[in-house]
């Protein structure tokens, strides 16, 4: 039978156990106050076993009543009786058990093994623990805010599960010199994780590893160097401000603050911008913002309500050649676009008759300019300078158009009304 599932000793502990206070707190050799007090023993007491492993215990009377015998004792685990076929007299004051192909506990403080006297009264107790010893922790990741402190954490193991209370200690040093530290601050950002707050040093490598331990062995990981320059991230950008941009219906304009925990480092920093439309969840991110600290966003959708936040990676910290590590992303901000005042499709839009200048190559290419600009162009001030002057020449050849067709239709009138004179 593979480890790890429980052999026929043990099916009867398969089920929730009926309401027993003694699934809360594993039984520790003595037996529970009233009947039979200092009467039975179970041996081996406590016991440490592999997942998989077989297990001889006994349960001996004696003491008092004067001739108590074993005789209808019976044994349960986590508060289900065990088949009387896994049980056999020894001798007369003796009842032995035998389980086979142990799983592994089903409470990390033990499972709970306990003989008890014919009328079910609690003779003796002992806590099985079954398991596997800890896994090499492995994955340390580390960073530290606005350099202040540094956190980590790490995974625990291939298979992470050992079935028994396993401790993790993150343990690090100045790597050169200096004492072993260990850290005190656990499950600050997760299961295996540990803060510390204070007293770290700059410009100094440290090594750090983590250790684990429990009743069946320990194991430690590799040691990670680093130094806390190369791990440093920061708060996200404060103060995101979202605004249209005149009347444009397509576009967003997007500002924020520089973190101000590294104002006084020297330090270069990049940021990521991602938005979404009110009713999706789905956010679509601007990789190519640089070290802007403004962004215009653009092919957006006229009339339509979109989050955004941002982020920022502080790296180069003291010329640190590291790539640096992102904040967490802003708090969402909203905004909406203008609505299109141009009628859709199938609105009466008016196309552009074939023979007009409007229809001709050159209009064609310069909008697949357009077009192109407004879906490859976010962040590039060139670009969008480019694009809004030739906003600006479309809406002033727009109205020249409109001026020299109002005169050539006043002269097609006038030229109709002449020979009716």
């Amino acid at each position: 039978m593979p480890a790890g599932r429980p052999g026929p000793a043990a099916q009867s502990a398969r089920r929730p156990p009926p309401l027993l206070p003694l699934l809360l707190l594993c039984v520790l050799g003595a037996p529970q106050a009233g009947s039979g007090a200092d009467t039975a023993v179970i041996s081996p007491q406590d016991p440490t076993l592999l997942i998989g492993s077989s297990l001889q215990a006994t349960c001996s009377v004696h003491g008092d009543p004067p001739g108590a015998t074993a005789e209808g004792l019976y044994w349960t685990l986590n508060g289900h009786r065990l088949p009387p076929e896994l049980s056999r007299m020894l001798n007369a004051s003796t009842l032995a058990l035998a389980l086979a192909n142990l799983n592994g506990s089903r409470q990390q403080s033990g499972d709970n093994l306990v003989c008890h006297a014919r009328d079910g009264s609690i003779l003796a107790g002992s806590c099985l623990y079954v398991g596997l010893p800890p896994e090499k922790p492995f994955n340390i990741s580390c960073w530290s805010k606005n350099m202040k402190d540094l956190t980590c954490r790490w995974t625990p193991g291939a298979h992470g599960e050992t079935f028994l209370h396993t401790n993790y200690s993150l343990k690090y040093k100045l790597r050169w010199y200096g004492q072993d530290n260990t850290c005190e601050e656990y499950h600050t950002v997760g299961p295996h994780s540990c803060h510390i707050p204070k007293d770290l040093a700059l410009f100094t490598p440290y090594e750090i590893w983590v250790e684990a331990t429990n009743r069946l062995g320990s194991a430690r990981s590799d040691v990670l160097t680093l130094d806390i320059l190369d791990v440093v991230t920061t708060d996200p950008p404060p103060e995101v401000h979202v605004s249209r941009v005149g009347g444009l219906e397509d576009q967003l304009s997007v500002r924020w603050v520089s973190p101000p925990a590294l104002k006084d480092f020297l330090f270069q920093a990049k940021y990521q911008i991602r938005y979404r439309v009110e009713d999706s969840v789905d956010w679509k991110v601007v990789d190519d913002v640089s070290n802007q600290t403004s962004c215009r966003l653009a092919g957006l959708k006229p009339g339509t309500v979109y989050f955004v936040q941002v982020r920022c990676n502080p790296f180069g910290i003291y010329g640190s050649k590291k790539a640096g590590i992102w904040s967490e992303w802003s708090h969402p901000t909203a905004a909406s676009t203008p609505r299109s005042e141009r009628p859709g499709p199938g609105g009466g839009a008016c196309e552009p008759r074939g023979g007009e200048p409007s229809s001709g190559p050159v209009r064609r290419e310069l909008k697949q300019f357009l077009g192109w600009l407004k879906k490859h162009a976010y962040c590039s001030n060139l670009s969008f300078r480019l694009y809004d002057q030739w906003r600006a020449w479309m809406q002033k050849s727009h109205k020249t158009r409109n001026q020299d067709e109002g005169i050539l239709s006043s002269g097609r009138r006038g030229a109709a009304r002449g020979p009716a004179r």
